[in-house]
């Protein structure tokens, strides 16, 4: 090979060289990489797209539906209706009274810690509604608290029966209307205990009571009634009031004092025999008077 081949040889293998040094300087690489994510809840739809072009060809796009912030409602709570009585231990007393318990009594003041004939009732607020009570009373058959609306007890008064069942207090709720007593068992009571020594019944509940806005400006007030009755084979007796209040009371004030209006009835009688005694002595005063004027 002359020298003119040789430099047309060299020229032609870097001519070739610098052609395959540019080829290889001009490529690209642009990898593209497409990312979606989809949320899907239940609900209104509000639907959010996103979408972002980055540097190399890299797409992303984010399409979700999302449900609004939504607030639930507590559930409802239930009231607990349980008569099962447990033994009661204890003797109903009158300690708190006047300082967190409401009482009442016939004979007033009596002390239902003590024997004999003594028909008590006491009111604890608890909560709301809710209330323990502590009743005592004298009978071979059941006693009875009671709550109403009215003086008359008419329109379903609320009533808790604690009976004497075979020297076991036997639990009842009923409802009385002008004078007939309904066992329901559905009002909302818990906590009973109770306890029988001879004719003398005990017993303590906690009772959700119903509220009284339908005539009167407090929820808890009441007319109070203290009653017992007979109970044979499983059917209670028309109840005989041994005390009941002369005015709705709130039970939920402890420093109320309850009056039986069973114990002023004499009032009216003495009413009407001053007033028959006044008619009287008008009639013997005319009839003088029509004498002196003949």
């Amino acid at each position: 090979m002359d020298n003119s081949n040789r430099l047309m040889f060299a020229v032609v293998m870097v001519i070739a060289y610098m052609a395959m040094g540019a080829q290889t300087q001009n490529s690209t690489t642009a990898p593209n990489v497409t990312m979606a994510a989809n949320v899907t809840t239940t609900g209104p739809n509000i639907t959010t797209n996103l979408s972002t072009t980055r540097s190399p060809g890299v797409n992303i796009t984010i399409n979700g539906t999302m449900a609004p912030n939504t607030t639930m409602s507590p559930p409802a709570v239930v009231p607990v209706v349980n008569t099962t009585v447990t033994a009661l231990t204890v003797n109903i007393s009158r300690t708190e009274c006047g300082n967190s318990q409401l009482c009442a009594a016939q004979p007033k003041n009596c002390d239902p810690a003590l024997p004999g004939s003594c028909f008590f009732v006491s009111t604890q607020q608890s909560s709301g509604q809710t209330f323990s009570f502590q009743l005592r009373g004298v009978s071979s058959g059941y006693i009875a608290v009671g709550l109403s609306t009215n003086l008359t007890l008419d329109g379903n008064a609320t009533i808790y029966v604690c009976a004497n069942n075979n020297n076991n207090v036997k639990f009842f709720t009923a409802l009385l209307d002008k004078g007939n007593l309904t066992i329901n068992n559905a009002l909302p009571v818990d906590s009973v205990k109770g306890s029988v020594n001879g004719q003398i019944i005990q017993c303590t509940f906690s009772a959700t009571v119903p509220k009284a806005t339908a005539t009167r400006s407090i929820d808890t007030s009441f007319y109070l009634s203290i009653s017992n009755g007979t109970f044979m084979n499983g059917i209670l007796g028309d109840p005989n009031i041994v005390m009941l209040s002369n005015i709705a009371v709130d039970l939920s004030n402890s420093k109320t004092t309850v009056i039986n209006s069973l114990n002023s009835n004499t009032t009216p009688s003495h009413a009407f025999g001053l007033q028959h005694t006044l008619s009287q002595a008008l009639l013997t005063l005319l009839g003088v008077v029509g004498l002196m004027m003949l």
